[in-house]
């Protein structure tokens, strides 16, 4: 990472929420006690418009952490430039206190996936993100932050742990590192490793926020497999491992997502609140 790219002002050491479309409304004209939000890029890189003019109100109210999903770092291709360019832009509009993305792929050529997609934890994989992590953070001028995300397949042929992987990339590349512990957990059951031997591999100085959110379980299988889903409150196993992650960070930005079946904005702050608690019970300083 270049000298020039330095971090942003820092988001409150508090527990926000997800922004989606059916609560921006409320949030515009009532702006509840919420400490922070989060939107997904991709949604206000349309020029103009009715979310555009909300957003740009509802900024001067809160703190903002802009997340992407569509930026494929981990793709064989390069770097989509029109992509980029337009986070740029939004980056550049409204300067939010965190930008991240998820460390994974999402697209080959003009062709995108609806999914996150997971990447082989080779030596060559892992050579093409930090090399796109780090063209990202150069064009932007700032930290971005990569996710850890949720799987149900594996390639074989691995040279590092999903957990050494997510630290290498992180170290290599000097970007922060978003900790979705809800991911961990499901790919913990999903691949059969222990969560706990995950969370503390992970590069405690780099943990800039913590995402939480719910799974459902997939029934009538041969063997547990859950779907990070976003559409539930969250897992009381969930909520264990956060504890534990916020003893071993500290206290970090967390974030509650629910991007299905979305419920009344109270249940999210409910959410929130709880994270809140955890948090406050912390006695470790800020990582």
């Amino acid at each position: 990472m270049s000298d020039s790219i330095a971090m942003m002002h820092p988001m409150p050491v508090r527990a926000g929420i997800g922004l989606r479309a059916p609560h921006v409304a409320r949030v515009l004209h009532e702006q509840p006690s919420i400490p922070w939000l989060e939107t997904h890029s991709e949604n206000l890189f349309a020029l103009g418009g009715p979310l555009q003019d909300a957003m740009t109100r509802i900024r001067e109210n809160y703190p903002l952490s802009l997340h992407g999903v569509g930026l494929s770092l981990g793709s064989a291709d390069r770097v989509d430039a029109a992509h980029l360019r337009r986070l740029q832009e939004l980056v550049d509009r409204y300067e939010p206190e965190l930008v991240s993305e998820h460390l994974c792929w999402g697209a080959v050529g003009d062709r995108h996936s609806n999914d996150l997609l997971p990447l082989p934890f080779t030596e060559e994989a892992l050579h093409c993100v930090v090399s796109h992590i780090d063209e990202v953070q150069n064009a932007l001028k700032r930290e971005i932050l990569v996710e850890n995300i949720s799987t149900y397949l594996r390639f074989d042929g691995a040279d590092y742990t999903e957990w050494e992987f997510v630290t290498e990339a992180v170290k290599r590349s000097g970007c922060g590192l978003l900790c979705d512990v809800n991911n961990i957990y499901v790919n913990s059951v999903n691949h059969g490793f222990d969560p706990h031997v995950y969370l503390r591999a992970l590069p405690r100085l780099a943990i800039r926020e913590i995402h939480l959110a719910g799974f459902t379980r997939k029934e009538g299988l041969s063997v547990p497999v859950l779907i990070d889903s976003h559409s539930r409150r969250v897992d009381d196993a969930v909520w264990d491992l956060y504890s534990e992650a916020v003893s071993l960070f500290g206290q970090v930005p967390t974030l509650i997502e629910w991007d299905a079946e979305i419920p009344e904005l109270e249940v999210l702050m409910d959410e929130a609140a709880h994270a809140q608690e955890i948090l406050d019970e912390c006695e470790a300083p800020p990582a």
